[in-house]
């Protein structure tokens, strides 16, 4: 009983310092991070993108996290962008990190591919634009239509000759939109802060801001 209960203990406190070496420090030193100045806010139609690419899981295969490292050369070799930093995640709740490449990652997705149209029909059928892709098709995001029934408000998809029949076309949902609002928006080409330049950047704000108006304002932005 007396050597159970001894590695009871040790193990309760193992598990407390892992927690506070992985979750509670970094939080700490975290917490008070600015967003960079060029980092903007989501939109509402963005926020509703971001919950459809979470509901379907892209996350599974897709990261968000460009790194200085990577298997054979760097990310930013590979035109993913410079290596993300704490301050780049100011709005997100949660990050949505990944830890899956099957695809590619789409910390700057926006930037290598600003097109919605492409965006679009990449998701309604993926091989039509990357022969031999794995990723699954989204046609629930769209309405297929005989082009007699297309009307003005319809948000027709230009997709390569094939795709569908041709008295055919696909009409994307308002879901559809969002999703790709969302991944026209994943642009984080502004410089980063260093971790000097946060801590600056932190206190000139608090001094900017009377009677902790500055967290009150970090708070809103958060939201």
């Amino acid at each position: 009983m007396e050597n159970e209960l001894k590695l009871l203990g040790g193990a309760m406190v193992t598990l407390a310092m892992a927690t506070s070496a992985m979750v509670v420090v970094p939080f700490m030193q975290l917490k008070d991070v600015p967003a960079p100045p060029g980092l903007k806010p989501y939109t509402g139609q963005q926020l509703r993108g971001r919950e459809l690419y979470m509901g379907n899981g892209c996350i599974t295969c897709h990261t968000q996290q460009p790194s200085s490292t990577g298997a054979g050369r760097a990310d930013a070799q590979r035109g993913w962008g410079r290596p993300s930093v704490a301050a780049d995640y100011h709005y997100d709740s949660p990050p949505l990190l990944g830890t899956m490449r099957t695809g590619p990652d789409l910390f700057n997705i926006g930037v290598r591919q600003p097109s919605a149209d492409w965006h679009l029909g990449h998701l309604f059928q993926p091989r039509a634009y990357v022969p031999g892709s794995n990723m699954p098709a989204f046609p629930f995001l769209f309405e297929v239509k005989n082009k007699s029934e297309v009307t003005n408000a319809d948000r027709v998809v230009l997709l390569p000759p094939g795709t569908v029949g041709y008295d055919q076309a696909v009409v994307a949902r308002p879901e559809a939109l969002d999703l790709v609002a969302y991944l026209t928006g994943l642009k984080h080409t502004y410089p980063a802060l260093t971790q000097s330049e946060a801590q600056a950047e932190a206190k000139l704000r608090a001094k900017r801001a009377p009677d902790g108006a500055a967290n009150k304002e970090e708070k809103h932005d958060r939201e």
